[in-house]
């Protein structure tokens, strides 16, 4: 019996259920053990007010260490760059969409000067302040279905969400519009599965549902993120993806009101991936990058 630790969420329900059916079909017997989290014990405050990184993984990484759950599954978005010394990420799922989308309020006919927009991300918040300066951002956090009903009745103009979940619970309509201009959260779209370091026999299981692919490109996108010193709440944004034996890489650093921003976009090889989050985040430190990352901690 595998027991599989997962948020409470739909969302999260979902996807390790995911986690499951990939591996009952290798003849594995699993069952699902739901958490509650300290990001989901608090569905007002914003995350990045917290004041702590993992607020969605902590209490499953106690599970893990505790011995009551054997794997953990999480939105790889939501794990911090560093983790408990005895815990590790075993494997990844194919990604799905890594875009960001806005899904507009009922009564959305256009685009005004000063409109409201729904998000609890920073993110996602500076990225748009850059896009949109004259228009207001208020903070939005819950579950999906919550943050739409929060989006309906509000007097909004929209609300941004990761494509990914919302496709996951069939709650992408032709209501949204796709952000191709907005750099995703490093590792967004992407399902991790953390497990104990000692555990061998369920890290060779997990083996069989990795995709080599999203590790390359995750692994990229989260080590920029931890060079750049910036949690999974910081406003931060990166990017990868492979075809034709190149990675293609965009990565973010934003002031909080989206003002000053370093961005970075490259093609390599795909046999230059190794080290190459770290080279890009350097690289942007040397451009300017110091000044923002002050910026960003003085403020949070």
């Amino acid at each position: 019996m595998i027991r599989i630790g997962t948020r409470n969420s739909p969302l999260a329900i979902w996807q390790a259920n995911q986690v499951k059916v990939q591996l009952e079909s290798l003849g594995h017997i699993c069952e699902l053990i739901l958490q509650k989290t300290n990001g989901d014990q608090n569905p007002t405050l914003p995350i990045y007010a917290m004041g702590i990184q993992g607020v969605f993984t902590k209490t499953l990484d106690s599970a893990l260490l505790d011995n009551k759950i054997d794997i953990a599954v999480h939105s790889l978005k939501d794990v911090p760059t560093l983790m408990p010394k005895k815990v590790k990420l075993a494997a990844l799922l194919k990604r799905g969409s890594a875009h960001d989308v806005v899904v507009h309020h009922p009564d959305f006919k256009r685009w005004g000067s000063e409109d409201f927009i729904g998000s609890g991300s920073l993110r996602r918040k500076a990225q748009w302040l850059r896009k949109n300066p004259d228009h207001k951002i208020e903070n939005l956090r819950g579950n999906l279905k919550t943050r739409l009903e929060k989006l309906n009745s509000s007097n909004w103009s929209g609300a941004i969400f990761a494509s990914a979940g919302l496709e996951r619970m069939g709650l992408l309509k032709n209501n949204h519009e796709r952000l191709d201009w907005m750099i995703p959260a490093p590792a967004q779209g992407i399902i991790g599965i953390t497990t104990l370091k000692q555990n061998k026999n369920i890290n060779t299981i997990l083996k069989n549902i990795h995709c080599k692919e999203t590790e390359i490109c995750a692994e990229i996108e989260r080590s920029f993120l931890n060079t750049l010193e910036g949690g999974c709440t910081s406003p931060i944004g990166a990017h990868a993806s492979i075809s034709d034996n190149t990675i293609r890489f965009e990565g973010g650093l934003f002031s909080p009101d989206g003002v000053s921003a370093i961005i970075h976009k490259k093609e390599i090889p795909t046999n230059e991936a190794k080290g190459y989050g770290i080279k890009a985040a350097q690289l942007m430190i040397e451009q300017g990058g110091k000044k923002i990352i002050k910026q960003i901690k003085s403020q949070l």
